[in-house]
């Protein structure tokens, strides 16, 4: 490694409104101090050795220091000047301080844990445009949890039969509908002619219900046409699209933010795992969650606690409060949960999560007993049950949806698998 620079300066103290920090989770074959400084070499002005190109004026300006590390956790924490970065170039940012680092021989393992930025970001990025304040008020909710629903099956209905399933669920008491992550324009279900379907039965139900709903359309494709379906999407009089964040990249939800449609934007993380599953090597969660809200995520998938996917209950509970945090002038995003959740689990979800949140079913909703729409209703009385402060069952004796959505998935603590996945999530860390 370079012998004439240490990027190792202890002593260093971060300066908040300059300094981009990164905390990390190292294992590594080399001593934790010289992979500190290999880390932060490669992700600022290092190389593998000296080279005469080199001068004290570049090291002293733009070189990164390490100034914590901790031989029993593991952690190092690097401070970098905000000059080597552009502010408003998140991929840029990325390829920095999450680049070559992670193919370094002699580290075994390596996580990001956690990135703050100083406010010249948050200053040359927009944010969301509509955040929690303004989801709330085009639906005009504002003393519970929101209840979402992805239609079932993931994939293969027509765009009418899209349609008619997403009319029961908000006939029944859904908020938001929003399309699977894999549903984006197949032959089977045309992107516009789902949109104009679905909007169509949204705008039936609200004239029924009076209640404000919302639809969120997978837009994810190349940058061009996610352009395209956004526009389309505007057209129709839709108010919110949905764009598989990690799928698509930073860069791409960045591109459809700065078009200022004025539509929320719902962020779906699907292939998230691949950075965050392992808990000691990757990307932390909390990481992806700030960048997606700097760049403009108005609503944005963080994990259930409870359910099918993995995420437990500090890590999913720290993701939300960041993101319902104060943080300058980007407005707060809404946690989104989803994954394997039915009524059953929703008094316990509200108790973990809050109620700025949005709870989401799939199977929960479209599985129930007597169908979607009694799906539905029977999640809207158990948020019910929730917010009231009284319990499931109790709630459940005279409310006959809620009655039977227990009797087929039972509470929290006490369900009943009807599948490989969901049998799974027994394993989920109470």
């Amino acid at each position: 490694m370079n012998n004439k620079f240490s990027y190792v300066d202890l002593d260093y103290k971060p300066n908040p409104s300059r300094d981009v920090v990164t905390t990390l989770y190292v294992e590594s074959i080399v001593p934790l101090r010289d992979a500190a400084d290999a880390i932060a070499a490669e992700s600022s002005t290092g190389t593998w050795t000296d080279v005469c190109t080199m001068s004290s004026s570049i090291f002293e300006e733009l070189s990164a220091k390490v100034f914590y590390i901790n031989e029993i956790t593991r952690i190092v924490k690097i401070a970098y000047p905000s000059a080597l970065f552009e502010t408003d170039n998140i991929p840029q940012l990325l390829a920095s301080v999450a680049g070559n680092i992670f193919g370094l021989k002699g580290i075994n393992k390596l996580l990001l844990l956690d990135l703050q930025l100083p406010d010249e970001f948050l200053y040359k990025n927009l944010g969301p445009a509509l955040g929690i304040p303004g989801i709330r008020k085009l639906v005009n909710v504002y003393d519970r949890p929101l209840l979402g629903s992805i239609i079932k099956p993931k994939v293969g209905l027509s765009p009418r039969e899209h349609a008619r399933v997403a009319y029961e669920a908000w006939r029944g008491g859904v908020d938001l509908i929003k399309d699977d992550e894999n549903l984006t324009d197949q032959k089977f279900c045309p992107f516009e002619d789902r949109v104009k379907f679905t909007l169509e039965a949204k705008q039936k139900v609200e004239e029924e219900t009076g209640e404000k709903k919302i639809y969120a359309p997978n837009i994810t494709a190349s940058f061009d046409e996610m352009l395209k379906r956004a526009e389309v999407v505007k057209k129709l009089g839709g108010e919110c699209i949905m764009i598989d964040v990690i799928t698509v990249g930073f860069a791409g939800v960045d591109f459809i933010r700065k078009q200022n449609f004025g539509l929320i934007i719902h962020g779906h993380r699907a292939m998230h795992g691949v950075m965050t599953h392992n808990p000691s090597h990757g990307i932390n969660m909390l990481v992806l969650a700030k960048i997606a809200r700097l760049i403009g995520v108005d609503e944005l998938h963080t994990g259930t606690v409870i359910g099918k996917m993995a995420g437990g209950r500090q890590e999913v509970t720290a993701i939300d409060s960041f993101l319902r945090t104060d943080w300058g002038p980007i407005l707060p995003t809404m946690p989104v949960a989803s994954g394997g959740l039915h009524p059953g689990h929703v008094v316990e979800l509200v108790k973990i999560l809050g109620k700025d949140v949005i709870i989401n079913m799939g199977g929960g909703i479209h599985g129930h007993p007597s169908g979607t729409q009694s799906g539905a209703i029977a999640a809207r009385q158990a948020i019910e049950a929730a917010c009231l402060n009284i319990p499931l069952k109790k709630y459940a004796k005279k409310h006959k949806e809620l009655a039977e959505a227990v009797e087929k998935w039972g509470i929290y603590g006490e369900e009943k698998y009807s599948s490989p996945i969901t049998y799974l999530s027994r394993y989920i860390v109470k």
